[in-house]
C-alpha cells in the first residue's frame, strides 16, 4: 500500500512535470506571437514595403536566436554572474551540451529567446518603410546579443542585482515591451519621418501632419487577436501552480479588454466615430500594461490598469505624432514603452498581498517601498537601453547608414530591397496620395531643359476658339501624382478618372529575379490620369502637364491627345460642351 508521503510525492513529481510542459507550450505560443507582430506592422503600413516588414519579423527571430543562444543566453542566465550585473560566458551549450540539458538550462534558453526575439521586433514597426534592411539586421543582432540579455539578467536571473532589490517584473513589462518601445522611439527620431508624412513651410516648422493609412485593418486585426492568444503563454508560462495560472489568466484577460472598451468609447466621444485602428493598439497597451504585475494584481487592479491603459496610447499615440513629429506608423512608442513603463509602476501601486505574488502594493498596505523599487528598476533599465540603443543607431548612421534614398522609399522596399513588385502579385496596389513635398524640383542642370532644347518635328494646333471635346490621357510616375492632380485643379478641370497601371518603355524595366528565375517583361508602376476638356484650352492642361511632371529623367511619362464625339451626362441628359460644365 503506498503511504500518504509517497502519494504526495508522486502528485507533486506529476505537477512539476506537467508545469514543465506547460512551460515548453508557452514557449511555443510565444514564438507564435512573431506571427502576430508581423500582420499587425504588415496591415498598418502600406502594401508596397509588406514583403520588406514581413522579412524583417522573420529575420528578427532566426538573427536573435544565433546572436542569444552564441553568447546572449550566458550574459543572462549565466550562474556566474560578476557583481549582479552581467554572467560570466561559459558557452556551456557548445561545449557540454549533455550538462547544459541536464542542468534544465534548455527549457529557460527557448523560453527566453522568444522573449529576446519579442523585445527586438517590437522595432520594426516604429522604422516601417524607410529602414535599409541590412541596417536593421545589424541592430537586431545588438540588441539580442548585449542589450535585452544584460537588462533581463538583472530582473530575472536569481543573482540580478534588481532580483536581489525586490524588484518584481514577472513577464516583461520592463525587462521586454519597455525596451522595445524605448528603443522603437529612439530608433524612429534616428530615421527620421516618412516622405509626406508631415509638411514643413520655408522656415521648417511642420505645417500639416497627414495621415498614411495602413493598407489592411484586416491583417492588423488578425495580428491583434494572434498577440493576445499567445500573450496568454507569454504571461502564464512561468505560473508554479493552478492557482497562479488561474489568477494569471484572469487579468491577462480583463485588462485588455477593459482597455479596448475605454479607448473605444474615448475615440467616440473625441472624434465623433469609434477609431478601429486605435482600439486594436488599445489591446495591446492593456495586456502591455498588466504583464509585470498579471501574478500581483487582483481583478480590480487588472481593471484600473485598462482603463489607464486604454487612454494613455490614445494620448500617446497622438502626441508623439501630432505634437512631437515622431513617426510611429504602427504606434509602437504608445502602446510598449508608455504602458509597459505603466505596467511596471502599477505594480507598486496595485499589488495585492492575497493574489499569487504576494506583493505590497502601496494601495493596499500604505507603503512606498515597493514603489519605490519598481520606479528605481525601470529608470535603470531605461537608462542602459537609452545609453546602449542610442550608440547602436549613431553608429549605423555613420557607417553603412541607416535611411533608405528617397526613391527606395517611393518605390517602395519590397521592391528596391528584395525585388518583389508586389507581396500581393494578383492585386493592383492603391494610388497614392502624398505630396511629398518637392513639385517644383528640377532634377537637370543647364540653362535650357533637355525636353525644349530637343527639335520637334510637328506640334498640332488646337483651336482655342471652338468649343469643342477633347480627351488627354497622362501617364505619369506615381510620386508626380498629387502635384499633377493639384495644377489640373488650378486651371479648372473639374473631374478626372485616375487608374493605377503597369507598363514599361523602351527600356523594359529593370530585370528582377524570383527563386533564382528572372521576371519576364518586368512591368513598372505608374499612374494614368484621363481628363475630358471643353471649356479649359488643351493647350493650357498639356503645359501645366509638362510643367510639373518634367523632371529630365527617362520615365517622366506621356501625353496623348484624342478627339471625342460626344459627351452626355446621365443625370441630367445634357450632352456636349453642357455635359462637361459645372453645376452653378
Amino acid at each position: 500500500m503506498l503511504t500518504q508521503e509517497i502519494v504526495n510525492a508522486i502528485k507533486e513529481t506529476a505537477s512539476s512535470e506537467a508545469f514543465g510542459i506547460w512551460f515548453l507550450i508557452g514557449a511555443a505560443l510565444v514564438f507564435f506571437m512573431q506571427a502576430g507582430f508581423a500582420m499587425v506592422e504588415t496591415g498598418f503600413t502600406r502594401a508596397k514595403n509588406a514583403g520588406n516588414i514581413i522579412m524583417k519579423n522573420l529575420m528578427d527571430f532566426c538573427i536573435g536566436t544565433v546572436a542569444f543562444v552564441a553568447l546572449g543566453f550566458s550574459l543572462m542566465m549565466a550562474e556566474d554572474y560578476f557583481m549582479g550585473f552581467i554572467g560570466i560566458p561559459n558557452l556551456q551549450i557548445f561545449t557540454n551540451f549533455g550538462e547544459f540539458l541536464r542542468g534544465g538550462n534548455a527549457p529557460s534558453c527557448v523560453f527566453n529567446l522568444v522573449f529576446c526575439a519579442t523585445a527586438a521586433t517590437i522595432v520594426s514597426g516604429a522604422m516601417a518603410e524607410r529602414t535599409k534592411f541590412h541596417s536593421y539586421c545589424v541592430y537586431s543582432a545588438v540588441i539580442s546579443i548585449i542589450v535585452y540579455p544584460i537588462e533581463a539578467g538583472w530582473i530575472w536571473n536569481a543573482n540580478g542585482w534588481l532580483v536581489k532589490l525586490g524588484f518584481h517584473d514577472f513577464a516583461g513589462s520592463a525587462a521586454i515591451h519597455s525596451v522595445g518601445g524605448l528603443t522603437a522611439l529612439i530608433g524612429a527620431i534616428m530615421v527620421g519621418p516618412r516622405l509626406g508624412k508631415y509638411i514643413r513651410d520655408k522656415s521648417g516648422k511642420v505645417k500639416k501632419v497627414n495621415a498614411i493609412p495602413g493598407h489592411s485593418i484586416t491583417l492588423g486585426a488578425l495580428g491583434c487577436f494572434i498577440l493576445w492568444f499567445g500573450w496568454y503563454g507569454f504571461n502564464g508560462a512561468a505560473a508554479w501552480d493552478q492557482d497562479s495560472l488561474a489568477s494569471i489568466f484572469v487579468t491577462t484577460t480583463i485588462a485588455p479588454a477593459v482597455a479596448t472598451c475605454v479607448t473605444m468609447i474615448f475615440t467616440w466621444v473625441k472624434n465623433g466615430k469609434p477609431d478601429v485602428s486605435m482600439c486594436l493598439n488599445a489591446s495591446l497597451a492593456g495586456l502591455v500594461g498588466i504583464t509585470a504585475g498579471c501574478d500581483a494584481l487582483d481583478a480590480f487592479g487588472a481593471v484600473v490598469v485598462g482603463v489607464v491603459s486604454g487612454i494613455m496610447v490614445v494620448v500617446a499615440v497622438e502626441f508623439i505624432d501630432i505634437k512631437l513629429h515622431i513617426d510611429d506608423p504602427v504606434g509602437a512608442v504608445g502602446v510598449h514603452f508608455v504602458n509597459g513603463v505603466w505596467g511596471t509602476i502599477a505594480v507598486g501601486l496595485l499589488a495585492n498581498p492575497a493574489a499569487p505574488a504576494g506583493l505590497k502594493g502601496l494601495f493596499y498596505t500604505g507603503s512606498f517601498k515597493l514603489l519605490g523599487i519598481q520606479a528605481l528598476g525601470i529608470v535603470c533599465v531605461l537608462a542602459w537601453t537609452g545609453v546602449m540603443m542610442t550608440l547602436t543607431f549613431k553608429v549605423i548612421k555613420k557607417t553603412i547608414g541607416l535611411r533608405a534614398t528617397a526613391e527606395e522609399e517611393i518605390k517602395g522596399l519590397d521592391k528596391t530591397e528584395h525585388g518583389l513588385i508586389s507581396a500581393y502579385a494578383d492585386f493592383v496596389p492603391a494610388v497614392e496620395s502624398i505630396d511629398y513635398g518637392y513639385e517644383d524640383a528640377v532634377a537637370v542642370t543647364g540653362d535650357t531643359p533637355v525636353a525644349e532644347a530637343i527639335p520637334v518635328k510637328a506640334v498640332p494646333t488646337f483651336d482655342d476658339t471652338v468649343p469643342k471635346l477633347t480627351k488627354i490621357e497622362i501617364v505619369c510616375k506615381e510620386p508626380r501624382f498629387e502635384a499633377l492632380k493639384n495644377a489640373m485643379i488650378d486651371i479648372g478641370i473639374t473631374g478626372m478618372t485616375v487608374s493605377h497601371v503597369l507598363g514599361c518603355g523602351v527600356q523594359k524595366g529593370q530585370p528582377e529575379f524570383y527563386r533564382g528565375v528572372q521576371i519576364e517583361a518586368n512591368l513598372l508602376p505608374k499612374i494614368q490620369v484621363e481628363i475630358v476638356v471643353s471649356k479649359v484650352p488643351v493647350r493650357t492642361v498639356i503645359e501645366t502637364a509638362k510643367k510639373v511632371l518634367y523632371t529630365g529623367h527617362i520615365g517622366d511619362g506621356k501625353i496623348f491627345v484624342y478627339d471625342v464625339e460626344n459627351v452626355i451626362k446621365v443625370r441630367t441628359g445634357e450632352e456636349g460642351f453642357d455635359a462637361l460644365q459645372d453645376v452653378e
